[in-house]
């Protein structure tokens, strides 16, 4: 009987024995794998390291957005072994919510949660010293624009994972993203940090030079601000812009805000109005009725013409503007005195079918392709829809709607010589000059030589007087187009008024364009848009060091 215990308990022990060496042969033979990684894992850590952004620079080289070094620190709860000491010392440190980081720490089911989000590297290395199993911090760039309101519209913005959320930090994100890397951290078994295994290095995004100069920018955002709150006006834009390159100087928009302050701030004041939105130009358009008539040689600077008192198109009647003398006008002094009477005769010579065509080659109706997100194409109706009134309101730049860089492209064509070029606000990325295409050419030579003398009389004897600069020649055009109201009616109180100027105008350097939208008091773009046209104009020329053309002119003003 003794035998045969010895022998059950021998069986049993072999049977123990087979158990367990079976279960060690699975374990370690046919799960080791797993289980090997299980422990990695448990000791090792792979975080992702962002990339650092590219900065963005004016064309000066002044930094418009760069990165400031941050540290994000996270923490695994399943190796928190203090949560409320950890959570006390994160609020002191760090500033963090305690109702938010508290909870998160106990809930053990989760491997990662953020502690602090791009925290002040010193405050968190304090942390660090601390030693609190389960934490973690690595490096993350914080996006922050150091000019403030500069060029905020244009800039647009990167959110908290430094990503391009709108404007050209959008649309140049492939550009200036860069890509992030990795390291693999080896931990002890309380989760304290031990060593960095590997790590596969991040590539940094490239850089880019912009067009903008930040002062002439920032000098057009003061003017404007000043232009809106004097007038009680809604919004104001202005563009400065190389004719001969279509480079973009300043790209302004008042109201603006501070670019730091990006999330907090109401949509409609983060558009940039310059490309996005449209308006009615008014007599801003007369430049292209006057040029086509020109080109096609229906008229030359002194084709007289002889105006009735008003004029019946269709079923609508176009009584004279404001600046009506004589009876007797020749096609200078209809541009000069901006008569809409006289601007219409003369698009009757030209007909439909030929200012339909011209107003297309002119590039309205269409995107400028200008590299900034959300350009509006603007609306020409197109001649199919042009009803017997059309040519009385068109000509005259109503029932035509432009954007304020394709009506800046209009008259740097006049401005150049002829030619149609490609506005831009990206100069260079990586250092590299960015390949532009040809402009393209809309009118002779002789035609813009003929124009730009026209739009000199506009601002020496017609309705832009107010434009004119001690030192130098003016040349530009004055709109001002009532808006349209709910009801489809022109409003009697809701205008825009505009200017569009070029200097020096024996040379044209600069075409610079004011819009002003709803202003209050006066309405006239001789009055509201002119001045701050010449305010901008005026310090552009010196910061340019552009000499006087007119320097006789100079003594006027003392």
């Amino acid at each position: 009987a003794m035998n045969r215990r010895i022998v059950v308990l021998a069986a049993a022990f072999v049977l123990l024995l087979s158990v367990a060496l079976g279960r060690a042969f699975w374990l370690q033979a046919v799960q080791g794998d797993a289980y090997a990684a299980m422990a990695v894992r448990q000791h090792r850590e792979t975080v992702v390291v962002p990339a650092a952004r590219g900065t963005i620079f004016d064309r000066n080289g002044e930094p418009l957005a760069i990165g400031e070094r941050t540290i994000t620190v996270y923490a695994n709860p399943k190796q928190v072994d203090q949560p409320n000491e950890l959570t006390l010392a994160a609020v002191d440190e760090l500033g963090a919510d305690p109702a938010v980081l508290y909870p998160q720490l106990l809930d053990r089911s989760r491997g990662f949660v953020y502690v602090a989000r791009k925290a002040d590297p010193e405050a968190a290395s304090r942390l660090e010293e601390m030693g609190f199993a389960g934490l973690g911090f690595y490096p993350e760039e914080q996006r922050t624009y150091p000019q403030g309101p500069v060029a905020a519209q244009v800039l647009g913005f990167a959110g908290t994972d430094n990503e391009g959320l709108e404007g050209l930090e959008r649309s140049l994100e492939r550009v200036l993203g860069g890509k992030p890397g990795s390291q693999t951290i080896v931990k002890d078994p309380i989760g304290r940090a031990l060593d960095v295994v590997s790590t596969k290095p991040e590539t940094a995004g490239q850089n880019i030079r912009l067009t903008i100069d930040h002062q002439i920018q920032a000098n057009a955002e003061a003017v404007l601000r000043d232009t809106v709150g004097r007038f009680g006006a809604r919004s104001a834009t202005a563009i400065v812009m190389d004719p001969k390159t279509g480079a973009i100087l300043a790209m302004a928009v008042a109201p603006t805000f501070n670019a730091n302050r990006f999330p907090t701030t109401r949509p409609d004041r983060r558009r940039n109005r310059a490309v996005t939105d449209t308006y009615e130009p008014g007599s801003t358009f007369k430049l292209v009725t006057a040029a086509a008539a020109l080109e096609e040689a229906v008229v030359t600077p002194s084709t007289e013409f002889r105006l009735p008192p008003t004029l019946r198109v269709a079923d609508r009647v176009t009584g004279p503007s404001f600046a009506r003398r004589t009876e007797q006008m020749t096609v200078r002094e209809i541009v000069e005195y901006s008569s809409n009477i006289g601007t219409v005769t003369i698009a009757q010579r030209i007909g439909e079918g030929m200012l339909a065509s011209w107003i297309e080659r002119f590039g309205f109706g269409r995107r400028t392709g200008v590299d900034f997100p959300g350009e509006s194409t603007g609306f020409a109706l197109p001649l199919e829809q042009w009803s017997g009134s059309t040519i009385g309101t068109v000509p005259i730049g109503h029932g035509i709607a432009v954007t304020p860089v394709q009506m800046a492209r209009a008259y740097a064509a006049i401005a150049n010589g002829g030619v149609l070029v490609q506005p831009h606000l990206v100069e260079r990325i990586d250092g590299r000059p960015v390949e532009r295409r040809r402009g393209k050419r809309v009118v002779s030579r002789e035609v813009s030589r003929q124009m730009l003398s026209m739009l000199r009389g506009v601002v020496v004897e017609g309705t832009g007087t107010e434009a004119a600069i001690p030192g130098y020649t003016v040349a530009g055009k004055t709109g001002t187009a009532a808006k349209i109201d709910s009801n489809g009616r022109y409003s009697h109180s809701r205008y825009v008024a505009s200017f569009v100027g070029l200097v020096p105008a024996t040379k044209p350097e600069l075409v610079i364009m004011v819009m002003v939208d709803e202003p209050r008091g006066s309405i006239y773009g001789g009055v509201v848009a002119a001045p701050a046209f010449k305010q901008i104009a005026r310090f552009n020329l010196q910061h340019l060091e552009v000499p006087p053309d007119a320097p006789r002119t100079l003594r006027r003003d003392g």
